[in-house]
């Protein structure tokens, strides 16, 4: 079994003359992050990959909008635009939808894209729009010094929360996938070969592509994610292989099979037939597969976690039909489409006494 064909994401980009390397795409500006912060590693990718997409460094372009990770675009030698909390999706849909010549990615964390920025996060996920949307989840607000996020789990203690949470904490994944993004993968940042390969996958995707990408703050939530991430993180992460078979573990003594009424569960391998064992397809037009594949991961717990690809299909995207709309009425009558627009359907003509 092989993944679909993708329908180029970089169609009608321009491409770079001369091959760019990771020192093209380094900006001038000094990185201001604290030392430790797992933003580093994810920089550090993402300017191979975008050196490595062999596009044009100005039409690529970088908007964020407020918090640690919204630094982003000024260590990017490429266009960018440090927006406002929460609005980079809907910026990013304007300049998508205005320029098919653009590489456009929205890089956003856990408070400024699942908190105020809700909104526009998940219709920019439904309309898929050609946008890619990195969400750098660290379940903290690191930028304002430590508040909880709608990821922290339950009980956390911090400067807002002295007593404990209260709040159930949001899957982002489950987000994205409720909201029928599709393109939608997990990557850790101390992972750069995996997180590569789904940027790079997620760049060649026709639509909006989601990724939450595991993001350590070493200031105000060092070791959230230390079991994923430490020695024990054969027994915890789960790689997802499109067509391949979801085995994880030493050996891959662990595996995934079908629970009832839709859902997944993990088991000992050896507890199985290996007909039973799930095969990974990134590709179900139905969103229910990798929906259950995202709540492997309970929500502010981190005992087990798929990474990879969850889902990646094809869909029409938003920017797309409306400049094919735009075409259609100009073809026509322009003139003639903008007078029945302005009158409506509900005209008449007042006569004289």
């Amino acid at each position: 079994m092989t993944a679909a064909p993708i329908d180029g994401g970089l169609a009608g980009v321009p491409l770079s003359l001369t091959p760019l390397n990771r020192k093209d795409m380094v900006s001038d500006q000094e990185v201001r992050w604290c030392p430790g912060c797992g933003d580093y590693a994810i920089l550090s990718t993402f300017q191979q990959v975008a050196a490595d997409l062999g596009v044009k460094r100005e039409n690529i372009v970088m908007i964020s909008g407020i918090g640690c990770s919204s630094r982003f675009p000024y260590y990017v030698d490429a266009y960018g635009m440090h927006s406002i909390h929460g609005r980079a999706p809907a910026i990013a849909t304007g300049l998508a939808s205005s320029r098919e010549d653009l590489s456009v990615w929205v890089v956003t964390g856990d408070g400024d894209a699942l908190s105020i920025g809700g909104n526009h996060l998940i219709h920019a996920l439904r309309r898929n729009v050609n946008i890619n949307i990195l969400l750098f989840n660290n379940r903290i607000y690191g930028l304002t010094k430590g508040q909880y996020s709608p990821t922290s789990e339950l009980g956390k203690v911090t400067k807002s929360t002295p007593y404990g949470s209260l709040d159930a904490p949001f899957n982002p994944l489950s987000v994205a996938l409720g909201a029928e993004a599709t393109f939608v993968a997990r990557a850790v940042d101390s992972d750069r070969a995996q997180l590569a390969e789904v940027l790079h996958a997620a760049a060649q995707h026709r639509g909006a592509a989601f990724v939450e990408i595991y993001q350590n703050c070493p200031i105000f939530n060092d070791g959230a994610f230390d079991t994923v991430k430490g020695p024990e993180s054969a027994e915890t992460l789960i790689p997802l292989r499109h067509g391949e078979p979801i085995t994880f573990g030493a050996d891959g003594h662990r595996a995934v099979v079908r629970d009832g009424f839709g859902g997944l569960r993990v088991v000992e391998t050896a507890t199985v037939d290996p007909s039973e064992i799930v095969i990974h397809d990134e590709t179900l037009t139905d969103p229910s597969y990798a929906f259950a594949l995202s709540r492997l991961t309970e929500p502010g717990v981190l005992q087990q976690a798929p990474v990879g690809i969850l889902r990646r299909v094809q869909r029409p995207a938003y920017d797309d039909l409306l400049r094919e709309q735009i075409a259609t009425v100009r073809a026509d009558d322009p003139q003639a489409a903008l007078a029945s627009i302005i009158a409506g359907p509900d005209t008449w003509e007042a006569g004289t006494r």
